[in-house]
């Protein structure tokens, strides 16, 4: 699988591209103690953003949204959103696709409208019509989003929906990997149910994994290799789920 080109400078992200990311914790104040000293973060307060959040950035741009959750029946969870032009129609196609709408198409203040959906097997993802926020201001750079991984029980059923759903942006001209699909049997226990993992690319792994336990983080997954590089699953200090991603040379 594969995205859609976007601007130099991270904006103008075409329909099926990963556009941002956020995580619903607990504890938002304890996240940003963890996530600023892993990735060098720094944070901003938008309390227009999903009913009061903190908005991550890196190097000054904004890379990903640190949410409470309001309801401690939710996961704790990073979520990530693909960027659409049109939601409504979006969330319509997903529909008579097979797939679920869990939140409706709902406006955040000026930034856009977002809405969340789950995929026929259950995979939870984002949709965001942007507004004035188009999404992230950098990614593909260490401590920034890097990556997407779908781990499902059924691959090709995975390859029919996003395939149908994000032709343009998985097989378009000049296409570049930024997600992907595998069995979910190939990192975790067969029981797990269909999810989708986010990246963050890191310099270098090891020192990563150190920094993630001595934050009170633990691993899932040791480092393991795969065609966009070397990835070691993790918890944040909280029980987040994402993944460390330490680039191969191109």
């Amino acid at each position: 699988m594969a995205e859609n080109r976007a601007s130099a400078d991270g904006t103008g992200y075409g329909e099926g591209v990963p556009c941002w990311v956020d995580a619903q914790l607990p504890d938002v104040a304890a996240g940003q103690r963890f996530y600023g000293e892993l990735f060098g973060w720094t944070f901003h307060d938008r309390p227009e953003a999903h009913g009061g959040s903190v908005w991550a950035h890196h190097k000054g741009r904004p890379v990903a949204a640190l949410v409470r959750k309001t309801d401690g029946r939710m996961p704790t969870v990073w979520t990530v959103h693909f960027a659409t032009p049109d939601i409504e129609g979006l969330a319509d196609r997903i529909w008579a696709a097979g797939g679920q709408v869990v939140t409706a198409p709902v406006p955040v203040a000026e930034l856009g409208t977002s809405a969340l959906v789950t995929d026929p097997e259950g995979a939870v993802f984002g949709l965001w019509e942007p507004g004035s926020h188009a999404g992230f201001g950098v990614r593909h750079e260490p401590g920034t989003f890097a990556w997407a991984e779908l781990y499902v029980r059924d691959t090709e059923a995975a390859n029919t929906f996003y395939g149908g759903l994000f032709h343009d942006a998985l097989f378009g001209p000049e296409a570049h990997p930024d997600f992907g699909r595998a069995p979910v049997s190939d990192v975790f226990p067969t029981e797990m149910p269909p999810h989708f993992l986010v990246h963050f690319g890191v310099e270098d792994i090891e020192a990563a994994l150190g920094t993630v336990g001595r934050l009170g983080g633990r691993v899932q997954a040791p480092p393991f290799e795969t065609s966009y590089g070397k990835v070691a699953v993790v918890t944040d200090n909280q029980g987040a789920s994402f993944a460390l991603l330490e680039r191969s040379e191109r």
